[in-house]
């Protein structure tokens, strides 16, 4: 009996990898065109509960999608009205913050050589502290908010017909896997884990924005319900999120206001966040996302490298969905254990495996 290597094992290992760098090329390259769609199906599953609850109470499932798909179309249409100007009054308005805050940099650096205090030369302080940096991340900031509404009403009408398709989509499952197969069990946990992070995250989010529209409005800061809707987006992104969002009103403070109000500012984003970071969003969250945190960050880089800014909006959903797709084999449920907290690898600690009863849909 001789030994033999096992190149097909090995073989079909590098078709998997060949297979998986083609379908990443191809989602970059066809990022323009899935983007909208994967928006529109989050959205969807976002409002899918209260398509449910209306339906319980004895509407037809059509006039409950009407219903929903209606209030979202009004909410979204309100909401572009007002961030559609500010957005556009603010792109406007970006080399007067940049030539504003050129001359507060100066002026502060001139302060500093008052008192003594070494800084660096004027040709140094012109590129290292530059704020042609953050106005130009402003402006890109703001162009993929642009980029996202103008696709509005592209994503209304995807929303609307995946609403109505979803009646009879999960009996399309069934008749293609089987009622009792363990793909059908993976989908509904995927459906589950996903409806559920989605739905939690948005009443976060929210409860993120609104406070900081307020606290800016009544600081005087221009444009505080934009700021409000930025914090609220910036809040599906995981880990720098909340940073991000901050700076763009702290900026316009300082050039409006001065340095005071944006230390206000500064405080408010802090306060926020600790509560909502820290003290309301972690019970809320129960069990977790199941990903570690190096993999958060890492998943916010890759998606955010293949769909652009919106994939940063969907990395932790996307990802979930992937790694749920991993533990549903033998030969992948390595990967999904690297993609978990460290405490699921633990003897004891349950896989979260195919045979593991999916968490109810509702």
């Amino acid at each position: 009996m001789s030994d033999r290597v096992p190149w097909p094992r090995a073989t079909g290992l590098l078709f998997n990898l060949a297979a998986t760098v083609l379908i990443i090329a191809g989602l970059r390259a066809s990022a323009d065109l899935i983007v909208p769609f994967l928006l529109a199906l989050f959205l969807a599953v976002i409002v899918s509960p209260s398509i449910n609850d209306l339906a319980r109470w004895g509407l037809p499932r059509w006039m409950a999608v009407g219903l929903v798909t209606l209030g979202v179309t009004v909410i979204c249409l309100l909401g572009l009205a007002y961030v559609g100007v500010s957005l556009n009054e603010l792109l406007w308005r970006l080399p007067e913050i940049q030539r504003q805050l050129n001359s507060t940099r100066d002026a502060f650096f001139e302060w500093l050589r008052g008192l003594g205090v070494p800084v660096p030369s004027e040709r140094s302080e012109a590129v290292v502290f530059d704020p042609a940096y953050g106005v130009r991340m402003l402006g890109g900031l703001l162009s993929g908010l642009s980029n996202i509404f103008s696709n509005g009403l592209l994503i209304l009408i995807t929303v609307a017909f995946i609403l109505l398709e979803s009646t009879g989509f999960p009996a399309k499952l069934r008749a293609i896997v089987g009622p009792d197969s363990q793909t059908m069990a993976r989908i509904l946990k995927i459906l589950a884990d996903q409806r559920r992070y989605m739905v939690i995250k948005t009443w976060i989010s929210i409860a993120t924005g609104v406070p900081v529209a307020i606290g800016l409005a009544a600081m005087g800061v221009d444009y505080a319900a934009l700021w409000g809707v930025l914090a609220f987006l910036l809040n599906y992104v995981p880990t720098i999120g909340s940073l991000i969002a901050a700076i763009p009103p702290i900026m316009v403070a300082l050039v409006q206001d001065g340095l005071g109000i944006a230390i206000g500012v500064a405080v408010l984003f802090l306060a926020v966040n600790f509560v909502i970071g820290y003290l309301v969003e972690p019970p809320a969250m129960g069990r977790g996302l199941g990903l570690s945190t190096l993999v958060v960050w890492v998943s916010l880089v890759f998606w955010g490298w293949v769909l652009g800014p919106v994939g940063m909006f969907l990395s932790v959903p996307l990802t979930m969905a992937f790694k749920i797709m991993l533990e549903g084999s033998d030969e992948t449920r390595w990967l999904a254990i690297l993609l978990g907290h460290s405490a699921a690898a633990e003897p004891g600690a349950g896989a979260g495996g195919p045979g593991d009863p999916p968490p109810p849909p509702g």
